[in-house]
C-alpha cells in the first residue's frame, strides 16, 4: 500500500498533515505528532501584528527620549536593528525542530499589509523551514476599497514573498472572492506553489454582561469540509499549484473525500485538539483500511478521481446541486 503524496514539491509519507495550531508550540508536541504518523507539520503562525507592535513600541522609547538618559540609551540598539523577540523565538523554534524531528517543517506567516514583517519569510527559510504557509487574513471594512484592490493586495503579497525565497510557498486564504476560480488562477500565476483551502475567519461575539465585543474560538465541525471539498474538486487540473484541504477534516472518511476531489494533503487540527495527538495514528490506519477495502493501491490512484472534471455529473458541484437539495425536501 503506497500512502505517499507530493505537496509543495515535498515527498510525504502520507497525506495527513497537522495544520497551524497550538499543537506545534513545543518540540515535544511536534515529536509526538511525528511519532503518531504526521507526514509534515505546519507551525503556529507568526503574526504581522506581533512583529509590528514590538517594532513600534521599541522605536517609541528609542526616539521619544533620545535627548535624555544618554547613558541608559547607549545600551539600546539603533532603531530598526534590534531583534524582535516574538520572531526570534519563532526562528529558534524552527531551528530546534530541524534538529529534533525528520518530517518537513512548514512555517506560517500571517498578515496582509506591505511592510518589514514580510522579511521574516526569508529568515524562516534561513532557520531551516522546508516551506512557508503564507496566511493572508484581511477583512475589507472600508467601502472605498474595491474587490479588485483586495485581490491585487493578495497577489502582490505572494509576488513579494516569492521573490526572496527558494523554498515553496503555500497561500492559505478564505473563500470570499467574487470569482474564486479566477483568484486561484491569479495566485497560481503569481508563483504560489500551493493553495490551502480554507482559512476560518473567527467571528467576534458580544458579552452581554460586560457589554463589549469579545473574541470567540469555536473549533471546526465536520460539516465545514464541504466548502473546501467543492472548490478543490473544481480547481483540480486547472492550476499547477498543490491543493491542501483544511477546515472540517475530522475523520479518515473526510480526508478520503478531499483526496478523491484532488487534494494532495488533508490538514487536521480541531479533531486532534479534541481527541489528542495520538488520534492522528487512527486516522492514518482508517485511511489505509478504506483503501484496502475499496481496492486502491496508492494515494496517486485515488487523487482527483472524483474531481469536477472526472465525475459523470460535473454540475453536482455547481448550481444544480442546490436545486437537487431543495427538491429532496419535497419527497
Amino acid at each position: 500500500m503506497d500512502l505517499t503524496t507530493t505537496y509543495l514539491g515535498l515527498k510525504l509519507k502520507n497525506p495527513i498533515v497537522p495544520s497551524a495550531s497550538p499543537l506545534s508550540a513545543t518540540v515535544d508536541q511536534v515529536r509526538r505528532l511525528e511519532d503518531a504518523g504526521a507526514a509534515a507539520v505546519v507551525l503556529y503562525s507568526l503574526f504581522e501584528e506581533q512583529i509590528n507592535h514590538q517594532v513600534e513600541t521599541v522605536d517609541h522609547f528609542l526616539t521619544t527620549y533620545n535627548e535624555s538618559y544618554a547613558e541608559a540609551l547607549s545600551y539600546f540598539p539603533e532603531p530598526g536593528t534590534f531583534n524582535n523577540l516574538y520572531a526570534e523565538e519563532y526562528l529558534d523554534h524552527i531551528r530546534n525542530l530541524k534538529k529534533s524531528v525528520d518530517i518537513p517543517i512548514i512555517a506560517s506567516l500571517n498578515g496582509v499589509s506591505e511592510g518589514g514583517w514580510m522579511e521574516y519569510a526569508k529568515k524562516m527559510e534561513e532557520a531551516g523551514a522546508d516551506a512557508l504557509e503564507l496566511n493572508i487574513y484581511y477583512l475589507a471594512v472600508d467601502p472605498a476599497v474595491s474587490g479588485r484592490e483586495v485581490e491585487r493586495m493578495y497577489i502582490e503579497d505572494v509576488k513579494r514573498v516569492k521573490q526572496n525565497l527558494n523554498i515553496p510557498v503555500a497561500v492559505k486564504l478564505g473563500p470570499y472572492f467574487s470569482s474564486f476560480a479566477n483568484m486561484a488562477v491569479e495566485l497560481d500565476n503569481a508563483g504560489a506553489d500551493g493553495l490551502v483551502l480554507f482559512n476560518r475567519f473567527y467571528q467576534p461575539d458580544i458579552d452581554l454582561e460586560m457589554m463589549e465585543v469579545s473574541p470567540s474560538l469555536v473549533l471546526s465541525s465536520n460539516y465545514e469540509k464541504r466548502l473546501p471539498m467543492r472548490w478543490i474538486a473544481i480547481l483540480n487540473g486547472q492550476i499547477k499549484a498543490s491543493l491542501a484541504a483544511t477546515s472540517g477534516v475530522h475523520t479518515a472518511e473526510d480526508a478520503i473525500k478531499m483526496i478523491l476531489c484532488g487534494a494532495d494533503v488533508a490538514m487536521v487540527a480541531s479533531v486532534l485538539l479534541r481527541k489528542g495527538i495520538e488520534h492522528l495514528g487512527e486516522l492514518i490506519t482508517d485511511l489505509e483500511s478504506w483503501m484496502i477495502e475499496h481496492n486502491y493501491t496508492s494515494i496517486t490512484q485515488m487523487k482527483g478521481s472524483m474531481s469536477h472534471q472526472n465525475v459523470a455529473e460535473p454540475a453536482a458541484f455547481e448550481r444544480a446541486n442546490y436545486l437537487k437539495i431543495l427538491q429532496s425536501f419535497r419527497k
